[in-house]
């Protein structure tokens, strides 16, 4: 009888690929995905902190972040204050892309 071992390796990160598969998405927008569902629960998620670990920019970053939003990968919430004044962003990060929320009962 034949014997199969698996010689697993240490940190490696297991991740939907259907963003990889996406067409409509550029190299860089799969690949700060990519980046962003491999790293830890408590890493800073703020556009400088990607930045820090790549070479871009955050300026690039926040325009990749944008094209993702598009796609339905990044959801935004913009907290604004009484002026309309953006004062906080909260993103939702999907392994697949979300239809964007209408506000309107189904």
């Amino acid at each position: 009888m034949a014997v199969f071992r698996i010689e697993k390796t240490r940190d490696y990160t297991v991740m939907s690929n259907h963003h990889l598969r996406n067409a409509g998405l550029s190299l860089k927008s799969k690949g700060l995905l990519s980046m962003i569902l491999f790293l830890p629960e408590d890493w800073n998620y703020i556009t400088r902190s990607p930045s820090k670990i790549c070479k871009d920019g955050t300026d690039r970053i926040g325009s990749v972040l944008k094209a993702l939003e598009r796609a339905g990968y990044i959801v935004c919430n913009r907290m604004r204050d009484s002026k309309g004044k953006i004062m906080d962003e909260q993103y939702v990060i999907y392994e697949t892309p979300h239809p964007p929320d209408t506000g309107q009962p189904y």
